[in-house]
Parts: C-alpha cells; sequence; structure tokens
C-alpha cells in the first residue's frame, strides 16, 4: 500500500466515531435472545398486575358459593376456589403484593451489601470485622432462622401496624437483612480493586475526602455488579415469600400471594389443579424472567463480552 492510500485510510479510522459506554451495553444485551425474551414477559406480569385489575374488575374476595371449585371459563379464566373466588382476580392482586415484597426487599437487601461492601473494601480497618460478619450471616441457616423470626415478632407487629401491613414489614425486613452478603462480597472486591486505580489515586493525591471520593469516583464504577445483583434479589425475594406464605407463615388468607394462592390450593390439587398451576406458573415465569435480565445484564456490563 502507497504513502498517500495509508494517509486517506488512516483519518477515517481515527475519525470514526466511537459509541458510547450504554449504547455498547444497549446493543449487547438486545441481542441476548434470553434477556430480550425475559424482559418481554416481566413487563407483560408488570402490566396484567398492575393494569389488570382496571380492565377485569371482579372482586377477588367476593364469593360465588354456586361457581365453587369451577373450571377454568369465559366468566372465570382461572376458575375459582373452593368458597367460588375468582382465581384470575387473586393471582392479579397476589401479583401486586409479591412483587412489592420481591422489590422492597431487594432494595434493603442492595443498601445493606452495597454499603458493606464498600466500608469494607475502602477502609482497610473495618475490612477484617465486617467480613467476619458477613461469613458469619452466610453460615447461618437461613429458613429455620426466618421461621423463627417470624414466629417471635409475627403477633407484635400485628397488633402495632395490624395484620397486612405488620407482615409486610416482617417479610421484608427479615428477607433483605439475609440476603446482602453475596452483594457485600461482590462489590468489596470491586473497590478494593478500584481504589488502586490512578483517578481514584490523583483524587486522594488532591485532598478530597474519602466520603466525596466513595460518592463521585468509586460507586458510579461499581453500577455493573449492583444492577445484577439488584435482578437476582428480585428473584430470590419472591421465591422466598413464597416459600414462608407456602408454609403458612406469610400474609393472612383473605390478602393473597402468590405463595398464599399456592398453600391454600394444595389442599384442592387433586380436585381442581389449577389452582396450584397458575400461581406456580406465574412464579415461574417471574423468576425466570428476571434471572434472564440478569443474565443479559452481567453479559453486556462485562467488558471482555461486550466487544465480541
Amino acid at each position: 500500500m502507497s504513502d498517500t492510500a495509508a494517509a486517506a485510510v488512516i483519518p477515517d479510522s481515527i475519525d470514526a466515531p466511537e459509541r458510547g459506554l450504554w449504547r455498547d451495553v444497549w446493543h449487547q444485551f438486545r441481542h441476548h435472545k434470553g434477556a430480550m425474551a425475559g424482559v418481554f414477559i416481566f413487563a407483560a406480569i408488570l402490566f396484567i398486575v398492575i393494569f389488570g385489575p382496571m380492565i377485569y374488575t371482579v372482586d377477588p374476595t367476593h364469593i360465588d358459593v354456586k361457581a365453587r371449585n369451577a373450571w377454568p371459563s369465559l366468566a372465570h379464566p382461572m376458575g375459582t376456589d373452593n368458597i367460588g373466588r375468582d382465581i384470575f382476580a387473586a393471582i392479579m392482586q397476589g401479583g401486586r403484593i409479591s412483587l412489592a415484597v420481591g422489590i422492597t426487599a431487594m432494595l434493603l437487601s442492595l443498601f445493606v451489601g452495597t454499603t458493606v461492601g464498600v466500608l469494607a473494601g475502602y477502609f482497610r480497618r473495618l475490612d477484617g470485622p465486617l467480613m467476619r460478619i458477613t461469613d458469619l450471616f452466610l453460615a447461618l441457616p437461613i429458613l429455620p432462622l426466618l421461621l423463627v423470626v417470624i414466629m417471635l415478632f409475627r403477633d407484635t407487629l400485628r397488633a402495632t401496624f395490624g395484620p397486612e401491613t405488620g407482615i409486610f414489614f416482617l417479610i421484608v425486613f427479615i428477607i433483605g437483612i439475609t440476603s446482602w452478603m453475596q452483594t457485600a462480597r461482590i462489590v468489596r472486591g470491586d473497590v478494593l480493586a478500584l481504589k488502586e486505580r490512578e483517578f481514584v489515586l490523583a483524587a486522594r493525591s488532591v485532598g478530597a475526602p474519602a466520603h466525596r471520593i466513595i460518592l463521585r469516583h468509586v460507586l458510579p464504577n461499581i453500577l455493573s455488579p449492583i444492577m445484577v445483583s439488584a435482578t437476582l434479589g428480585v428473584a430470590n425475594a419472591i421465591i422466598t415469600e413464597s416459600a414462608l406464605s407456602f408454609l403458612g407463615l406469610g400474609f393472612p388468607s383473605d390478602f393473597p400471594t402468590w405463595g398464599r394462592l399456592l398453600f391454600d390450593g394444595a389442599t384442592f390439587m387433586t380436585l381442581t389443579p389449577s389452582r396450584v398451576i397458575w400461581p406456580g406458573l406465574a412464579i415461574s415465569l417471574t423468576v425466570l424472567s428476571v434471572n434472564y435480565i440478569g443474565d443479559g445484564l452481567r453479559d453486556a456490563l462485562d467488558p471482555r463480552i461486550r466487544g465480541r
């Protein structure tokens, strides 16, 4: 190739506009078929549980004794329970509660895990004590611990805040406070690597306080693992709440969640299998879609994969 031709090629490659980080992330994410399917399914579930009751206006607490244990029909798309309540209306109402528990518990878990991880990774004197506390929580048998805590504080919180609000606060708190450990360990590892980078050392050298360095330089660069942990945290919280409700330790029967619907329908599973199929399908689709979204985010935010 002649010098003239090389000179003509080089400026074109230099002047070519570079895509931004988030555009690269979106480009990688939308080519992840599982993640896009997860987004579509999760968006459909959100639409149904939020706007569905405005379209399908059947009261989930309405009792129609003549239609009890009915199979799916035009009047009752998912059938009815043993006292004639509409299962589709209960699924939509229960979805609101289950998703509210999952998202709120995830936010609490994310806040605790990120705080512990950042403090342990940035401040060497706090690393040992905080990581030992993290190891202690990891060593605890989570499900038996949850059962004991609920049995001890359920009646007190119900008397203070009411049967629904009290058990909501209790379940959100115990799920959030027992699921932050993995986030803390991931965030700590990233902070340990980041605090030795040139831009952090430069901020230290000019006398920037620690809290400003953490807020302006460290946290924006660890958003990737935090976002992935958030998606997986929602799925974990929904499964835990469903397990507690299935064991009869969750919300009261007149305040249904997907797990509570499973618990109530297990007795009549041979008579009307749809009573356990529909809430089980809702839980499975929600957890699967959120996990696929998290998988897509992990791949899209990984610089080793993003450029492929």
